[in-house]
């Protein structure tokens, strides 16, 4: 896997996590968030983004389930499928890190 297309796969992720958020996604600003905080740190931020995705979509249903009348059900639904496709998201990256790893650690020097 090469490094461009891994920072594809990150800027996806955020551009996802963005859109998700209910927030208008800026390609110009994404792009030099990536080159200021770098893989790490943009690894990092993508992986707490789709913690918050989980902890907002758990904390609706658990609402929902009270009874509470400001929650719909297909608020709730909704919440729930761009949890689970931003952590899908984040398992292939994972799975694309962890293949790139293997090669490289198996290239002869």
């Amino acid at each position: 896997m090469s490094v461009p297309a891994i920072q594809s796969a990150v800027q996806q992720m955020a551009s996802l996590a963005t859109q998700a958020a209910g927030q208008r996604a800026d390609p110009l600003q994404q792009a030099s968030a990536v080159g200021q905080g770098g893989f790490t740190g943009e690894l990092q931020a993508s992986i707490r983004r789709i913690n918050e995705l989980q902890q907002n979509a758990g904390n609706k249903a658990k609402a929902f389930q009270a009874g509470d009348p400001d929650v719909a059900l297909n608020d709730v639904m909704v919440d729930m499928q761009k949890a689970s496709i931003a952590f899908q998201m984040g398992v292939q990256v994972r799975n694309r890190l962890v293949g790139a790893y293997k090669e490289v650690m198996n290239m002869q020097v």
